[in-house]
């Protein structure tokens, strides 16, 4: 490797605050309005998910640190799946950060909309989705160093407005708002923890990001686990906090309404200059976000075409070493899905999008996670290390599990027939790859 090659990867800040950016960026902005229409008692499916995530963290660190190959997940699932896996892994996972990309686009325009009221129409939604896109797929075109010194920018601007509301929206907290809110619909605590369940995961989606840019990173075998913890307990205790006091200041029904519930609360908490200050703030961290996690699913591609399991275009890259061809590629996808998905209401439209994202995701997390014990035994670790490390695999899944069973029926049947699709690309690429037997003499 040249040094000219190695200035341009990212460190263990960098990529922590990839990490944190992914989540906190794409998982924050709407959570407080989705939640809303849970309730406050959504707050105990913050403590399971905290729990879960925190697993789910430990496993991914772990195989992080004992796989050798690239790829992330991919490669993880193919050390106990085969390679059928691998591109399954990569398959649905780069169909989910489609997905997710989308998601997040229509958050930054739900948070533009005060200031332009003319994006109320659902066409004017959708250029507004697709100029945000092409913008932040345009951004990454310069490498993996200038995505990281952006991302590292960005993220401030919902760090500092959500770690701030942790902190001083105690002032302004209203016990008897809260107890209000705590369940609107009078649901059974199971069903409500359950309907919070897809909500709070895929605010924690991004903590396998740092492995799935391993190529991009120094010192991978160190600064991925560590990001991975590191980006995921701080993010977990902002997400807990923040969500927690703005219902207890925001009465639900309007909380549950609103397209920029942060900008929200400051102005009821301050004024309406400092909320619009706010909701700036937190467009330019959504397209920080957004900005990740193009970088990232370009990653995921180039990984998956250069062990053959996806087109060669997807491999080529410029002198800075980005992929852009596969970039436009993921472009047009967005796009086609944002025609699909076209909705006068952005809640209901960010929502759907949520539940298929969380659905698909949980395909590659637990095809990877099951991997665990394979590198376990590769790597021949003690056998108390393989004790812990399985338990705490093993329950990382079982939440996966979980998280498919609360994203809904809608979202499991979408998700299912376009993970099934993945298979018939997969028939053509084992057929290629696969010798004719010689006959007989």
């Amino acid at each position: 490797m040249s040094s000219e090659t190695g200035t341009k990867k990212m460190g263990l800040i960098g990529l922590t605050v990839l990490v944190a950016v992914n989540m906190m960026g794409s998982g924050i902005i709407m959570l407080p309005a989705s939640l809303a229409q849970v309730g406050a008692i959504s707050m105990l499916s913050w403590i399971v998910t905290a729990l879960g995530a925190m697993c789910i963290a430990y496993t991914f660190a772990k195989c992080g640190a004992l796989c050798k190959r690239s790829g992330g997940m991919s490669a993880y699932a193919q050390e106990a799946h085969g390679k059928s896996s691998f591109f399954i892994s990569s398959y649905t996972y780069y169909v989910c950060l489609v997905i997710s990309c989308v998601a997040i686009a229509v958050s930054a325009l739900g948070y533009i909309k005060p200031f332009i009221p003319w994006l109320d129409t659902p066409m004017h939604t959708f250029f507004g989705v697709v100029a945000i896109l092409i913008f932040t797929m345009v951004a990454n075109f310069g490498g993996a160093k200038i995505t990281g010194q952006i991302s590292a920018f960005t993220v401030w601007g919902i760090i500092i407005p959500v770690a701030g509301l942790s902190i001083i929206g105690w002032w302004w907290f209203d016990p008897q708002t809260f107890m209000n809110a705590w369940n609107p619909h009078n649901d059974t605590t199971m069903h409500s923890v359950s309907s919070g369940i897809a909500l709070t995961l895929w605010a924690f989606l991004g903590i396998e990001s740092a492995g799935a840019n391993s190529d991009a990173v120094e010192n991978p075998e160190r600064n991925v686990p560590l990001a991975v913890l590191f980006g995921t307990g701080f993010a977990a205790i902002v997400y807990i906090a923040s969500t927690g006091v703005i219902q207890g200041i925001i009465p639900n029904s309007e909380l549950a309404a609103s397209t920029a519930p942060f900008g929200l609360v400051f102005s009821h908490m301050f004024n309406p200059m400092v909320g619009n200050i706010v909701t700036l703030a937190a467009v330019i961290a959504c397209i920080g976000s957004l900005l990740g996690w193009q970088f990232t699913n370009a990653q995921v591609s180039k990984a998956a075409a250069d062990e053959g399991l996806f087109p060669k275009i997807f491999a080529k890259t410029n002198k800075a070493g980005v992929p852009i061809a596969g970039m436009l590629i993921m472009l047009a996808a967005e796009i086609l899905l944002a025609v699909m998905t076209i909705s006068p209401n952005l809640i209901s439209q960010f929502n759907a999008l949520l539940n298929l994202a969380v659905f698909i995701n949980m395909v590659p997390y637990i095809l990877s996670m099951t991997g665990l014990e394979v590198l376990l035994r590769k790597n021949m670790v003690s056998q108390k290390q393989y004790r812990i490390g399985a338990t705490v695999g093993t329950l990382a899944v079982l939440y996966s599990i979980y998280g498919v069973y609360a994203c809904g029926e809608t979202a499991v049947f979408g998700g299912t027939i376009l993970m099934l699709l993945g298979y018939i690309f997969y028939g053509f690429i084992a057929a290629r790859d696969t010798k004719p037997e010689t006959k007989p003499s």
